[in-house]
């Protein structure tokens, strides 16, 4: 039998956890500041006079408000020179104030008012009539279209380039909260292996994830992905649930979120003996994903990542390229306020690693009408390349490196 994996009850795993959420503490409003200074740079250096935050994580990232984006307009305004302005629907004023940690003045519009004519008087009253607006990417269409149609004398452009440089390279408080997040979740992972039995299903450890994320402080899980058996092998699985079996694979992919910012780890084993094939796939994949970490280096493009897991996979048969069997997308992700953002470990991001920017590492292994093997861990570029957050997973019998 895998060590660490089956011989438990949810019961008994649930009472071992407990709140690993003491002495964090969410970023701060001078934290914050400094990202909107930052960002008033960069609109000065490229001749941009303002830029708008849509309701989402760029919104959360530079006001500090948390707010949903829906069909309607919720946003701020933030100036080359520092102003900053709230738009948003005159009836969710008293909400959004309870929401703020930057306090600005607040532009309401009624329900049958034009919000995007609103944008444009605010930016005319900060002596802005015709000026260039760069637009929060995440928005939607229709938010872009309607700020077009009713401001003609805007040049609009993408706000990627005020934006990205400021979310990809991490802070040490940002740094801190995805560590602890990892270790959170981590926890759940060993939780859930010991767990496991014949008989059970996914749809029951999905549950006990999500209540082991209680447990240890985070308000449930972010998301989850549990697997059996040959569903392992469609890399974000499939619609109908399994019942594990002796012997079977498994594959569990989860996280939670700490003041906003993500966790997310995978684990693949054995529930019972690994086949020889499984044991080879394994190894592959272990041996792709260091692959990738070790190419990792400042300054170097954030596509080389992706090149050394595919080379080390190709090696042992497997590829080339996207082809299954082997990997069938990008080696690794941007990790934030986003679960997914920007820079990718993918071929043609030339980003050049920084320190402080943030990635999964997932080089997953596809074997179709088979298996998949997916080992997912971050790790975060320092001044002295790169440092995992979450050490990897041991060996194919050993995954949590209880006898290490």
């Amino acid at each position: 039998m895998t060590i660490g994996v089956g011989g438990s009850t949810a019961e008994i795993e649930l009472a071992k956890l407990t709140d690993m959420t003491m002495g964090i503490q969410p970023i701060s409003v001078d934290e914050i500041r400094l990202r909107q200074g930052k960002a008033c740079r960069l609109m000065r250096e490229q001749h941009i006079d303002a830029l708008y935050l849509n309701a989402g994580t760029n919104l959360t990232y530079f006001t500090g408000l948390k707010w949903y984006a829906s069909e309607r307009l919720v946003g701020a305004v933030l100036t080359a020179n520092g102003e900053l302005h709230y738009i948003a629907p005159d009836f969710e004023q008293d909400s959004l104030s309870d929401f703020m940690q930057i306090e600005a003045p607040f532009h309401g519009w009624q329900e049958h008012e034009s919000p995007y004519l609103l944008l444009g008087d605010v930016l005319a009253q900060a002596g802005l009539a015709a000026a260039t607006l760069a637009i929060d990417s995440s928005s939607a269409f229709f938010v872009v279209d309607g700020i077009a149609k009713a401001n003609k004398n805007l040049t609009l452009v993408n706000a990627d380039c005020i934006t990205a440089p400021c979310r990809e390279q991490k802070s040490a408080a940002e740094i801190a909260l995805m560590q602890r997040a990892k270790d959170m979740t981590l926890e759940v992972h060993k939780a859930t292996a010991r767990l496991l039995r014949p008989g059970i299903s996914t749809t029951e450890v999905t549950q006990f994830i999500n209540e082991a994320h209680k447990k240890v402080g985070a308000s449930g899980s972010s998301f989850c992905i549990v697997l059996f058996g040959l569903a392992t092998s469609f890399p974000h699985g499939v619609k109908n649930p399994q019942i594990l079996q002796g012997n079977d694979w498994v594959l569990i992919d989860t996280g939670c979120l700490l003041y906003g910012y993500n966790s997310d780890i995978t684990r693949s084993y054995a529930f019972g003996q690994a086949t020889e094939r499984q044991r080879f796939a394994w190894q592959c994949e272990k041996d792709a994903q260091l692959a990738a970490f070790n190419a990792a280096q400042l300054g170097q493009p954030c596509e080389s990542p992706d090149l050394a897991a595919r080379q080390s996979l190709q090696a042992n048969g497997f590829g080339p390229d996207y082809h299954v069997p082997g990997l069938p997308h990008r080696t690794g992700h941007g990790c934030g306020l986003d679960i997914h953002e920007s820079p990718y470990l993918v071929r043609g991001d030339t980003t050049p690693l920084k320190a402080g920017m943030v990635f999964s590492n997932e080089p997953m292994l596809v074997l179709p009408g088979e298996f998949g093997v997916r080992l997912e861990d971050h790790f975060y570029m320092t001044d002295n390349g790169p440092q995992w957050f979450t050490q990897p997973s041991y060996s194919v019998d050993d995954p949590f490196g209880y006898q290490a």
